[in-house]
């Protein structure tokens, strides 16, 4: 059954000039219409002809249907040599919203308000999003994106299974996709939604493939290269207003609340992910400052105002179209910057330069990484992050190296990818956060671009400033 309004849509009746609308979709199959969910909503009652606007989509970035077209190929083959027979999306908001990022790869879809997916190997994908009340008169992701039509509002995995019986795929081989990364590194599933799909389905083989798609998305097309440009373009302004931000008397929150705004007021995505600390420079040796590195919210912002000789250090992404870039800056309130901070960031540039020059095809990961490490060992520095972490639609993706063999977490330290090549179209941020032990164990400069292996080395994104910000002036 089709109407005037949508595919998705079922038609219940007519009058002539209107058409009532259920938000149930026409597509319903027997397992799945037996289950007795609830309509949506009561009929009510729309023009004859009358589709979703268009208009916000316009003002929003998209990726090409060619784009789309590369990654389900890709993805059909994957299933097809690992004999999956359907792949099961199982969307959440874990990690500042990373836990959707493979649902979006797939389906140019990240809504956090609960999204699920099934991708077959010959018909188009299933998206099931939103509440009944999120989607009258219509479904929002039809007006602003394109890559799926059949979106239904979800009632959980026991319908998700039922559709799957339907299509005759009741003891088939599936695949289930949920989100793992090199800081999250166990696959996100919800037991329960586990439990209710082996319940639903009890013929089925169920078989881990999120990994498959964490590889897909390692190096990125130049379309998602594109959306990054646009994010590291905010992410300079953003810069620039926490440098204008820091100064005497302005809090914490204040210029953290500024550097929100600037991301969002330039069309990023709200993505508050912002690891930023500030106190004084100078304070009493037997009292200890985190000044090394910013740290995490509810700790961050606070309502301390800044004042002169306060350093301001921050790590934040800006996201848009998905995508996030990473940067990292350091402000001095004030222009009486002591000279032992000035040498701390000049080997911190050095550091950026080492990184731009490694970052080419064919070059290892030790080899970029112990480029990288160089200046800080020659100048007697130490640091809590030395690397680069990969990013796209996640924060950290594969590879990451950031920490001292041996440390900190073995997904983090460079084990076991060392010898392993950078490849075109790889992109990363940079993690240099540099202290002198000999001079202040608690301060240090944090300093990052986002950059993408390129021949003959890096394109930087962001172009982070080369001068150590001064506040207050």
């Amino acid at each position: 059954m089709t109407t005037d309004h949508t595919t998705t849509t079922d038609l219940k009746a007519t009058d002539g000039d209107t058409v009532l609308l259920t938000g149930e979709s026409p597509l319903l199959g027997p397992e799945v219409r037996a289950l007795g969910l609830p309509q949506p909503f009561p009929p009510h009652a729309v023009p004859r002809g009358a589709r979703p606007t268009t208009v916000p989509g316009r003002h929003m970035p998209r990726l090409s249907h060619a784009e789309r077209n590369r990654r389900w190929d890709a993805l059909r083959k994957r299933m097809l040599m690992a004999d999956v027979d359907v792949l099961v999306f199982l969307g959440n908001d874990i990690y500042w919203d990373m836990g959707l990022a493979n649902l979006r790869y797939v389906t140019g879809v990240g809504a956090k308000m609960g999204s699920h997916a099934l991708f077959f190997l010959d018909a188009e994908p299933v998206l099931y999003n939103a509440v009944a009340h999120m989607s009258r008169p219509f479904h929002h992701q039809e007006s602003v994106q394109d890559w799926v039509t059949d979106i239904r509002i979800g009632h959980g995995v026991v319908e998700l299974a039922a559709e799957l019986r339907d299509r005759g795929l009741g003891h088939s081989r599936i695949g289930l996709v949920g989100f793992n990364s090199t800081i999250q590194t166990t696959p996100t599933f919800l037991d329960g939604e586990l439990r209710g799909l082996e319940t639903a389905l009890p013929n089925a083989k169920f078989v881990d493939f999120s990994h498959v798609l964490q590889h897909m998305r390692m190096v990125k097309s130049e379309e998602e290269i594109d959306l990054m440009r646009r994010a590291a373009q905010i992410a300079r302004k953003v810069v620039d207003t926490l440098v204008t931000a820091s100064r005497p008397g302005a809090t914490e929150a204040e210029v953290y609340a500024q550097m929100v705004q600037t991301q969002i007021a330039e069309g990023g995505e709200p993505n508050i992910f912002n690891l930023l600390a500030s106190g004084p420079v100078e304070h009493p040796t037997e009292e200890l400052w985190h000044l090394l590195h910013g740290t995490d919210q509810p700790s961050t912002p606070t309502t301390r105002p800044l004042a002169e000789g306060d350093l301001v250090i921050t790590e934040f992404h800006t996201k848009f179209g998905g995508y996030l870039v990473h940067t990292e800056y350091t402000v001095h309130v004030g222009p009486r910057v002591p000279a032992q901070l000035r040498k701390i960031w000049d080997v911190s540039l050095e550091c950026l330069d080492a990184s731009r020059e490694a970052f080419r095809p064919g070059v290892t990961l030790r080899e970029a990484w112990e480029a990288v490490r160089r200046p800080s060992e020659r100048a007697g520095l130490d640091f809590v992050e030395l690397g680069f972490h990969a990013m796209g639609l996640a924060s950290p993706e594969f590879p990451t190296v950031i920490y001292r063999p041996g440390y900190g977490s073995p997904a983090l330290d460079g084990s076991r990818i060392g010898d392993l090549v950078l490849e075109e179209g790889m992109a990363f941020g940079n993690n240099i956060d540099l202290h002198d032990p000999s001079w202040k164990p608690d301060v240090g400069c944090m300093l990052a671009d986002f950059m993408v292996v390129r021949e003959g080395g890096a394109e930087l994104l962001v172009n982070t400033p080369r001068e150590l910000g001064i506040g207050g002036v």
